[in-house]
């Protein structure tokens, strides 16, 4: 099965994410009893009324949460929301992944806040994180998945849309992302996204669920058949849009697993053949997946050189600073592309050639039930300097020595 979460157009919070899964079809009482039993692992706060119930928002139906609780406390250290959150999971007989999940979502939300306000993790006190409805979101959001299994299929995001304007928390007025969305975001591959609503679409809570639940973002919808949607409320409203987080749940089409990579390019045509292929090397050993230079006509019958670079969205700054820096370019278009990859694994191999030991890497791919596989080619490159051979011949030979050591192994 294939999950595509949908924070595109009103963005992701803690309760509309678990709104949306009991919308998908998760077991609500299962849900219910779990969070009251947990809310004792905060004794400062109440839990005075926690049920779902359907609404129209802005003209979709969707579920939405109705809480009402009191707390007799403004503010709590990070770790003590951790720990009711590890003792809940201890109450809870959740799976190993679910467990991990909700852990995670803790982890992330103090690890943001002790970077922003450079303290030690220790030390993180939260203030709008503080209330139960961030124990309740989490283990709620934990519970839900492993209803629907979740863990277990292939989860995807669209671009989350962050909102715009300004927003006020207990250090004051900032800018729209808050910086800890920033930071949470940051460590991620998801992309983010603002829009013209002057309001907070995600919170710090939406965001830690939706890193912790999935590392694959998508530019569009994959091919998928639909079983079901869901559909969770937010509690503002606004004239523009519906306030509602969608999460699609289907069967994948076809058998290839993807992800999405950056693509920069730029044209050049004034900087000389050193230049450019001194760029290529500094690209790929500064992390890119892949760099290229096609040649062309542009207006005016001016000739040119566009370069291409494929990154990840970790290298994307460094990556751009150093086709800037190298060809001086005014600008760079930039593009989020989403690729089939064939699975594939990293394999080392001690060989001895003429008395003299190689490790030797090699990749292997897999496709339709056979395997592949290709040497390292500067591991090709340093033996066959070392036998004066050919690389074709170089190759002939560490193949078959690879082939001759794994032979029913299923590597290749």
């Amino acid at each position: 099965m294939v999950i595509v979460v949908d924070p595109y157009i009103a963005g992701i919070s803690g309760d509309m994410a678990l709104c949306a899964l009991i919308d998908l079809g998760a077991d609500k009482n299962k849900i219910l009893e779990g969070i009251k039993k947990c809310g004792k692992f905060l004794p400062d706060s109440t839990i005075k009324k926690l049920d779902f119930t359907k609404i129209d928002k802005h003209g979709i139906q969707s579920t939405s949460l109705i809480l009402e609780i009191e707390e007799n406390t403004h503010e709590r250290k990070g770790s003590e929301i951790k720990e009711a959150i590890k003792n809940s999971l201890i109450e809870l007989n959740l799976s190993a992944k679910a467990k991990n999940f909700a852990e995670g979502c803790i982890n992330s939300l103090i690890s943001a806040e002790s970077k922003v306000h450079g303290i030690p993790e220790e030390s993180v006190h939260f203030h709008e994180a503080s209330s139960i409805d961030t124990l309740i979101d989490v283990i709620g959001v934990a519970i839900a998945s492993d209803d629907l299994k979740l863990f277990e299929d292939e989860i995807f995001s669209m671009p989350i849309c962050v909102g715009n304007g300004t927003v006020s928390f207990s250090h004051g007025v900032m800018s729209n992302p808050a910086s800890a969305i920033l930071e949470i975001f940051k460590n991620s591959k998801l992309i983010i996204h603002g829009r013209n609503a002057e309001s907070e679409l995600t919170t710090p809570t939406g965001a830690c669920i939706l890193v912790n639940l999935t590392n694959s973002p998508i530019n569009y919808y994959p091919s998928m058949k639909i079983e079901s949607i869901g559909y969770g409320a937010g509690k503002k409203d606004f004239e523009q849009f519906s306030n509602v987080l969608k999460i699609v749940k289907g069967l994948k089409k076809n058998t290839f697993d993807s992800d999405s990579v950056i693509v920069l390019e730029t044209n050049v045509d004034d900087v000389s053949g050193e230049v450019l292929g001194n760029l290529i090397e500094k690209m790929m050993n500064n992390g890119a997946k892949d760099a290229f230079i096609t040649h062309g006509i542009t207006k005016k019958g001016r000739p040119t050189n566009l370069v291409k670079v494929i990154c990840d969205n970790e290298n994307y700054d460094s990556l751009a600073s150093i086709l800037i820096d190298e060809t001086g370019t005014l600008g760079i278009r930039v593009t989020l592309s989403d690729r089939i990859i064939l699975p594939r694994s990293m394999h080392q191999i001690k060989l001895t050639f003429d008395g003299k030991e190689f490790d030797i890497k090699y990749k292997v791919s897999f496709f339709q039930g056979k395997s592949n596989f290709k040497v390292e080619f500067d591991d090709l490159k340093l033996v066959s300097d070392f036998l004066k051979k050919s690389i074709r011949e170089t190759e002939s030979l560490i193949r078959k020595e690879i082939l001759k050591r794994n032979v029913g192994n299923g590597q290749t």
